[in-house]
């Protein structure tokens, strides 16, 4: 069994690889990261066994990722929280916060990364990171629309590299994943007015409900979007509160359908490119 390797042992290696890699560096770096396996089969097991969820079995991340994070953030080799991890994609916004919060209650020693409220370059999702004996495991929980994001971003990665999803390249490709992300973020304030006023039922539906924000509907157009908009009228004109909550959930499923053609679309058009 080889002896575990120390923390200043840990970073002194990240220093190296930072310089270059040599035979000795890439076969620590290797039992560094196979270190990790236990507390990640265990993480796994857990969410599977105990909360039913279905999830990704990342595998631990790559000697080249980590050179790459270790140059780009300048940070030490202990440091990086996601060396090993798994990822669950959530229905939706309520989903997410319901796994999250299921997450902190089955796990003791735990840290939250929002990304909702602080993106990186238009990524969107919650991280939470696990710790169990001194080992950080990542659980990335993106809902489905913020997964198509995560897809769209690294399709532009394979075509144009991997420094676009760090908020540099080609600008035409980082505007593009701003707007994307700035329309889900749009969609998904509407999903949470929606579902707090659902829980808060004795309170009247906000006349304000209405996506017909001309700032935010890049590609948000066709017959479909017409529907959308009209339906976001009508919460304004109509008293009836039963039909402005059946309103309400029409707008936020249909805006959710548009959104995810529209990412799909985007997707399969960058493959064209490559």
């Amino acid at each position: 069994m080889a002896k575990e390797i120390s923390k200043s042992q840990i970073d002194r290696l990240g220093e190296r690889l930072q310089l270059g890699k040599t035979e000795d560096d890439l076969r620590l770096l290797e039992q560094y990261r196979h270190s990790f396996r236990t507390a990640h089969e265990f993480v796994y097991k857990e969410i599977r066994e105990k909360l039913s969820l279905e999830l990704t079995k990342r595998r631990t991340k790559t000697t080249q990722s980590i050179v790459d994070k270790l140059l780009r953030e300048s940070i030490r080799l202990t440091q990086i929280q996601d060396i090993a991890g798994c990822r669950i994609i959530a229905r939706d916004i309520a989903d997410q916060d319901k796994i999250v919060q299921q997450l902190c209650e089955l796990f003791n020693d735990i840290k939250l990364i929002d990304r909702r409220t602080k993106p990186s370059h238009g990524y969107r999702a919650i991280h939470v990171i696990v710790f169990i004996k001194n080992k950080a495991i990542e659980i990335q929980v993106r809902t489905a629309i913020q997964h198509l994001w995560a897809e769209l971003s690294e399709k532009y990665a394979d075509m144009c590299g991997q420094k676009i999803k760090y908020g540099k390249g080609e600008e035409q490709y980082q505007h593009l994943l701003s707007e994307w992300s700035s329309i889900i973020k749009r969609y998904e304030d509407y999903e949470v007015i929606l579902n707090q006023q659902l829980n808060n039922s004795t309170e009247p539906i906000a006349n304000s409900f209405s996506i017909n924000d001309k700032n935010h509907q890049m590609n948000i157009d066709g017959r479909l979007s017409a529907i959308v908009i009209e339906l976001g009228e009508l919460v304004t004109e109509i008293n009836d509160e039963k039909i402005k909550w059946q309103l309400a959930q029409a707008i936020t499923i249909l805006y959710g359908v548009k959104l995810n053609i529209n990412i799909r679309l985007q997707i399969s058009e960058v493959e064209k490119l490559k």
